[in-house]
């Protein structure tokens, strides 16, 4: 008995010297992997793409504003003036995180449509005579500072682009579903 115990503990041994050094090699090889996946990730181009029609002004964009691992200052330019207040020609930056809610919102609804501009920028002048004018406008509007559009994707269900625009947590989300459009801004996420 003593001798099949030794060939027992032999046999053990052997394994686990075997599964001990296959665990050693894959734990130091590790860190090579990850580095040269994100080596290869880093050198990827990643684009990210855009289109727009302004409702407003007939006027159209189709743009790659992300590319090569940053934004295309060429291309944010022309998105600014695309979405600048139409009724003075105005123009501000809009904030990048509202162009990436943008892309975001069009990737997950796999539109290939143009996003239907209602309301871009707005200066303060045309927010106080929107709010004179009409309901809803709010006094200290994201539009004005750049953080907020009023979209829409004409082969997207409205409630649907509502639903989707909610689950992405990257601001709020208005609904008007009368009016046919869906405010979306940089600000917390919510809904109404």
């Amino acid at each position: 008995m003593a001798l099949e115990s030794d060939s027992n503990t032999s046999t053990d041994r052997r394994k686990f010297l075997i599964q001990s050094t296959v665990s050693l090699v894959a734990t130091s090889l590790s860190p090579l992997v990850n580095a040269s996946t994100n080596k290869i990730a880093d050198t990827k181009t990643t684009e990210k793409h855009l289109s727009f029609i302004h409702l407003h002004t007939n006027e159209t964009l189709q743009c790659c504003y992300w590319k090569n691992g940053q934004y295309d200052v060429v291309a944010l330019n022309k998105i600014n003036q695309l979405l600048r207040d139409h009724r003075t020609n105005e123009v501000a930056a809009i904030d990048h995180q509202l162009i990436d809610m943008l892309h975001k919102l069009r990737s997950i609804t796999e539109s290939s449509a143009p996003f239907e501009i209602i309301s871009g920028y707005r200066s303060v002048k045309t927010n106080e005579n929107l709010r004179k004018n009409t309901t809803g406008v709010a006094k200290r509007s994201y539009h004005m500072q750049g953080k907020a559009i009023d979209v829409r994707l004409a082969n997207v269900n409205l409630k649907s682009l509502r639903n989707r625009a909610i689950e992405l947590q990257s601001g709020g989300v208005g609904y008007y579903s009368k009016s046919g459009f869906l405010h979306l801004d940089t600000g917390r996420p919510r809904n109404w």
